[in-house]
């Protein structure tokens, strides 16, 4: 019985032990934190990840200001960055249910008016950027698309995650291969692209093939977000990395699955060959598995199958499913 006593007086001990140790750590983080620009920072970062230069621009600071408060931010664990070529990319983390609760209260505050001009301002720049890259390299976007991974590379395995249903919509059909597929396990199909030039490929190819099923929009996801519950899945073929705001597609996407709906991404993992910015227009170096993940539970979608598969340039190809519940 004293032996029962002392093993059950032993955690007890512990865990004291351990909140004692966790104190000077929360200091350190609330006082990080106890700072109006550093929280206005932690609040635009919840929405997408923010290069140090796209930051000076929203906050109107100079560079080694900035520095200086994601350096405080970093040291606290209250942001993550990662290398995208010569950019650094921060975005907020909360690897603590404390940190969550801090968060769940700031990220009631809206943001100012001015400073929502200036994301809007620099989201608008992004795709930009994206879309006249396809604008001026649409007709070479095969040989662009081969440099990296060739629709051969992860068309058929897509393919056999499918669900058959009655309504599916492909975000950025390139130049349409995939819509094959779909078009012969779906009732109807949209392909949804913001680039013209790239619609106009897709809907060559699909006349081509005799593909009577499928409508082609030229917008962004929005318009998918437009028509909640409609597709009972919906594919994003290496596109995600053009995107200027990944998360927000997650978002926009999960509106427009139907319950139970799927939603399949290929895309790259996260790599450092800057020179794909240039020579395919990419926006983002590819992404961590668990980034995706984490877009993905945000938007309140379920993680599903996943396949990895490494390729002979140095790339890694990885599709995932997600579900709505």
């Amino acid at each position: 019985m004293l032996e029962s006593n002392s093993a059950s007086s032993q955690p007890a001990g512990d865990d004291k032990q351990h909140a004692s140790n966790q104190i000077p750590q929360l200091a350190a983080t609330l006082k990080a934190a106890g700072d109006p620009l550093r929280l206005e920072i932690l609040r635009l970062l919840a929405q997408d990840s923010y290069s140090v230069l796209e930051l000076c621009h929203i906050f109107d600071l100079r560079q080694p200001a900035l520095s200086h408060h994601l350096k405080v931010l970093s040291q606290a664990g209250l942001v993550s960055k990662r290398r995208e070529g010569n950019n650094l990319f921060y975005r907020r983390t909360a690897n603590s249910e404390l940190l969550q609760q801090l968060f769940s209260g700031l990220d009631q505050l809206p943001l100012s008016a001015d400073r929502a001009s200036t994301v809007t301002q620099v989201a608008a720049e992004r795709a930009e950027a994206s879309r006249r890259f396809f604008a001026d390299y649409g007709n070479r976007f095969r040989e662009q698309q081969e440099l990296i991974a060739s629709y051969s590379v992860y068309g058929p395995q897509v393919a056999q995650l499918l669900k058959p249903g009655r309504h599916a919509l492909e975000v950025g059909p390139g130049e349409g291969e995939f819509l094959e597929e779909l078009a012969s396990r779906f009732g109807t199909v949209t392909a949804l692209d913001l680039s013209q030039t790239m619609l106009e490929r897709a809907q060559a190819f699909s006349d081509e093939k005799g593909l009577q099923n499928i409508e082609f929009v030229c917008d962004d996801t929005r318009a998918a977000a437009a028509r909640p519950e409609s597709a009972d899945c919906i594919v994003v073929n290496m596109v995600l990395h053009h995107t200027p705001d990944p998360a927000q597609i997650f978002h926009d996407l999960q509106k427009s699955l139907r319950a139970g709906g799927q939603l399949l991404i290929t895309d790259l993992h996260d790599h450092a060959q800057d020179w794909a910015r240039d020579a395919c227009g990419d926006l983002w170096l590819g992404f961590a598995p668990q980034q995706l993940v984490e877009w993905a539970s945000d938007a309140g979608l379920s993680k599903g199958r996943s396949v990895h598969s490494a390729l002979r340039n140095g790339f890694q190809i990885q599709i995932q499913e997600f579900v709505k519940p």
